[in-house]
């Protein structure tokens, strides 16, 4: 072989094992898709804002892994299901269905796009391409319904509540038994507003309760306007989802906390390593995807002593709120002596505890 033919050999040899490299860079894995239906405005403050929080830790954590965009404002009725079809059809894989009225719509859509994975928040049914999630909200309540029956002077406390479906009612109840625990006298008040989102309707309900006695008031609605109500009325409440103490710096005891980001970024890595499956996840304390806001002034060292306790338990597996006895508004034994309520149970809880006013 001449001195020439063999460099034109090498360069030709050189340029062809070049090319490989060349094409992993230029045909690179793209960026995970993920998209997320919301049911209110990113700025709610409260059930929203902190899905989008979330969103953005997911982000965060997963620098060019992920490419994640949502569609806020989206209503739980038919309308819902073009725009998840919309995000399938952009190339998301990835999507979370963010409240519980979005259940038979993703179910819908996810027949039409099994290429893409789908979660749906706080929802039972699922398929081979869509698994639900869940947190375990009345863990939180079990911590503000001590404060409420350590604090309450009237002995009369509030719950401003949306639907009468498990995940509120079993907020009412652990509510009303831990404050029951502490305070044998309690009773509380509930008025339901068939919405998540109206902050007029939410302040009126607050105003009723504080109209017929409440000294406490707790929420499963996603603004801060009950709060605004209770630091007008010189009364104390709790927010939902969210730190709300700006807006009601002298009534906002604590808040529960809805922490969406380590479910997303798990989520999200099962996809890229490939090992998404359509699993049921019902999380809480232990897990970190539930956890309380700072304590406020007004809230006296024995009673943050009692909340830390409740807390310690929960994450240790020593407390259960819903533990019996536990009758309900007729009377009816729903839980015996010594049992603990079975999750498959709580997760259908369609009635009210004893002590509950409706």
């Amino acid at each position: 072989m001449s001195l020439v033919t063999r460099r034109n050999f090498i360069k030709t040899t050189a340029a062809g094992l070049a090319l490989p490299a060349l094409g992993s860079r230029a045909f690179a894995a793209e960026p995970l898709k993920v998209g997320f239906v919301y049911l209110g405005a990113i700025g709610d403050w409260g059930w929203t804002w902190s899905h989008e929080k979330g969103r953005k830790e997911l982000v965060d954590a997963l620098k060019g892994q992920v490419v994640a965009n949502y569609v806020e404002n989206v209503k739980e009725d038919a309308s819902a299901i073009p725009v998840m079809k919309d995000l399938a059809q952009q190339g998301n894989k990835l999507i979370f269905t963010t409240s519980y009225g979005y259940m038979d719509q993703t179910i819908e859509v996810a027949k039409q796009f099994p290429d893409a994975k789908w979660e749906h928040c706080t929802g039972y049914k699922r398929a081979d391409n869509v698994g639900t999630y869940n947190s375990r909200f009345y863990q939180g309540r079990a911590v503000t319904g001590t404060i409420a029956g350590m604090m309450s002077k009237t002995n009369t406390i509030g719950f401003v509540g949306s639907f009468k479906i498990p995940e509120v009612v079993m907020g009412v109840n652990a509510f009303t038994l831990a404050a029951q625990a502490v305070n044998p006298k309690i009773t509380t008040k509930l008025v339901m507003i068939d919405t998540w989102f109206d902050p007029a309707k939410e302040a009126a309900a607050a105003e009723t309760l504080a109209n017929i006695g409440c000294d406490v008031i707790a929420q499963h609605v996603d603004s801060p306007a009950v709060l605004q109500v209770c630091e007008k009325r010189k009364i104390y409440g709790f927010g939902y989802g969210a730190d709300m103490s700006r807006f009601a710096p002298k009534a906002h005891l604590t808040a529960s906390l809805d922490l969406w980001g380590p479910y997303y970024i798990s989520r999200a890595k099962a996809v890229l390593d490939g090992t998404w499956k359509p699993d049921d996840t019902w999380w809480g304390m232990k897990e970190g995807i539930l956890g309380m806001a700072p304590y406020s002034k007004a809230v006296p060292d024995n009673v943050r002593a009692a909340a830390d306790k409740i807390i310690a338990g929960t994450k240790d597996g020593s407390y259960e709120v819903f533990t019996g006895p536990i009758a309900d508004q007729t009377g009816k034994e729903r839980v015996p002596a010594g049992e603990r309520m079975k999750d498959a149970d709580m997760l259908v809880m369609d009635w009210y505890a004893k002590g509950v006013q409706s």
